[in-house]
């Protein structure tokens, strides 16, 4: 055999570059899991708090809270009670 010109040697490993590049294994690497949480699918959306505000002749106001969860209830009329001066 004779020699290889440089020129050969370089055009053939610029030709099997792509091809190496191509044939990548994914032997090692390890699918994607999603993992279900139930705790995040137990929480429900809240409703609001509501508020309703009466004010009368004296120019006192009066309010009416309603609402499902009897700690955002209270803690409404607290604000209430600091905001308007009713302590």
């Amino acid at each position: 055999m004779g020699k290889l010109r440089p020129a050969s040697v370089l055009l053939i490993m610029l030709l099997l570059f792509p091809v190496q590049a191509c044939t990548n294994s994914d032997n090692d690497k390890d699918a994607a899991v999603f993992k279900k949480q139930p705790e995040l699918q137990m929480i429900r959306p809240q409703r609001p708090v509501n508020i309703k505000l009466k004010r009368n002749a004296s120019g006192s106001y009066s309010w009416e809270v309603k609402g499902n969860d009897p700690d955002k209830v209270l803690e409404a009329d607290e604000k209430l009670r600091k905001s308007l001066g009713k302590e």
